[in-house]
């Protein structure tokens, strides 16, 4: 399982999949809500929504009113790409790898760099 370079709360967008103007998603663009590492997919705020259809019903913390739910539902990680700050357009992410001196010893620092800039995200 190779790691992913998408995290929570970064901003993308959808990069394949139907075009808006027949209904789809592609093109759009949302915060990331959760990451599913194992299953290589991510929860994106406003994406892909789903109408659940729920049962009225008693649950232990209330009552349950029925009706219509709607959520978003994952979407896989490769749909997705992460926006440059800089052009508000979709660019893969890259690593850069700094030396930091703290408390007379030397550490090495990660920064998630956009590919089309250059500027951290």
């Amino acid at each position: 399982m190779a790691k992913m370079k998408i995290k929570k709360n970064d901003l993308v967008q959808v990069i394949a999949g139907r075009r808006q103007s027949k209904g789809g998603d592609r093109g759009k663009q949302g915060r990331v809500i959760e990451v599913f590492p194992e299953t290589n997919r991510v929860l994106v705020e406003g994406i892909n929504r789903i109408t659940k259809h729920t049962k009225a019903g008693g649950a232990e913390r209330g009552v349950n009113t029925g009706g219509k739910l709607v959520t978003e539902a994952p979407v896989h990680v490769s749909n997705v790409a992460v926006v440059d700050p800089e052009t508000n357009k979709p660019t893969r992410v890259s690593t850069r790898v700094d030396s930091v001196e703290r408390n007379g010893r030397t550490k090495t620092q990660r920064t998630r760099v956009s590919v089309r800039s250059g500027k951290d995200l």
